[in-house]
């Protein structure tokens, strides 16, 4: 069986151009055609009679799960995770650090064909001591010894190839490739990262890079494709 997860950091759906157009992050999204898809600094107004989220769910054929970090009258801002896969169980982690802007995970149990599966989809704050906290608070939500497979995915904000905060999300989920996804136009940084374990579940790892995903965000998406034993596909990645 295979399924493809992905992680966007939708950038409130404003794009390269300034402007805010939602049907262009889902035109984006409807083509990654990804069962799981972790989003950051996505924007939705529960109150108004259009909901984001509720929308990019139903657009798509599949649940919404919320987990925002700012609240306000106005409106919601934070993380999301839009899924084809039943969902089991929701754990909204608060990873937030005094001072700082309030940053959160979305940990979710999903039901596959092949058993549960784990995802963790996070933003993770723009100081390194605010990220180091904020992965340690992540891996400790983790046995040492997993007992479903787990993927961790989302806007890790690290720039620093040597930094602390990767060094111990790979000593856990060992090296993964890392394309560049920021800034969306022309792409230095690898900001966005999806790991998963075990490691002989994955295979391709990109990032979608066509012009319309260059312009609706930011921040490119990237996607994994994930394979379990006994289904014929294409040797593991690296």
């Amino acid at each position: 069986m295979a399924l493809a997860v992905a992680t966007y950091n939708v950038h409130r759906c404003i794009g390269a151009d300034g402007r805010r157009d939602p049907q262009r992050v889902l035109a984006v999204l409807r083509e990654l055609d990804a069962d799981v898809v972790a989003l950051q600094e996505l924007e939705w107004h529960p109150a108004a009679a259009l909901d984001l989220l509720e929308d990019f769910a139903r657009a798509l054929g599949c649940a919404g799960v919320a987990s925002p970090t700012l609240l306000a009258q106005t409106g919601h801002y934070g993380n999301a995770v839009l899924t084809r896969l039943p969902v089991r169980a929701v754990n909204r982690v608060d990873l937030s650090v005094p001072g700082r802007e309030p940053r959160g995970a979305l940990d979710l149990r999903l039901d596959t064909p092949h058993g549960s599966l784990r995802v963790i989809a996070t933003h993770l704050g723009l100081a390194p001591a605010e990220r180091r906290s904020q992965v340690r608070r992540i891996l400790g939500l983790l046995a040492p010894v997993r007992a479903e497979p787990v993927v961790l995915m989302g806007d890790l904000n690290e720039w620093f190839l040597w930094g602390r905060t990767l060094q111990w999300v790979r000593a856990h989920f060992g090296r993964a490739p890392a394309p560049a996804t920021f800034p969306a136009r022309w792409p230095l940084f690898a900001l966005d990262r999806i790991w998963v374990e075990p490691r002989t579940l994955r295979r391709a790892l990109a990032t979608h890079a066509n012009a319309r995903a260059r312009a609706a965000s930011d921040h490119l998406p990237l996607r994994m494709t994930l394979v379990w034993p006994g289904v014929q596909s294409a040797p593991a990645a690296l």
